[in-house]
């Protein structure tokens, strides 16, 4: 359950990243590739934005740990669980960089 709980609380942390950054006009809703599609699409961002592209390979870490949380938790998910940590923090990164870049404009 745990498992779960930290792949719910990742999501909601990336979701709440982008959503409170204030660069957007529409709210992510999903970690969905369909949702992101949806969203860069909505907000008029490139499908090799940055931002986008850490999007998409968190989600595909999630839906991946995902698959591996009904297996006992092994070496492998614990790599998988702090690759998604990293790519939360890039996203960070990513997204204070432009809103320290739209400040300077």
């Amino acid at each position: 359950m745990s498992e779960f709980s930290n792949r719910i609380k990742a999501q909601r942390e990336a979701l709440k990243v982008v959503n409170g950054s204030g660069l957007f006009r529409e709210s992510l809703l999903s970690l969905t590739e369909k949702a992101i599609d949806r969203w860069s699409n909505n907000n008029n961002l490139s499908n090799t934005d940055r931002a986008i592209l850490l999007l998409k390979e968190m989600s595909g870490t999630l839906f991946f740990l995902a698959n591996k949380s009904q297996e006992q938790v092994t070496e492998d998910y614990k790599v998988l669980s702090k690759r998604v940590s990293d790519q939360l923090s890039k996203l960070e990164i990513e997204l204070k960089n432009r809103v320290v870049s739209k400040r300077i404009r």
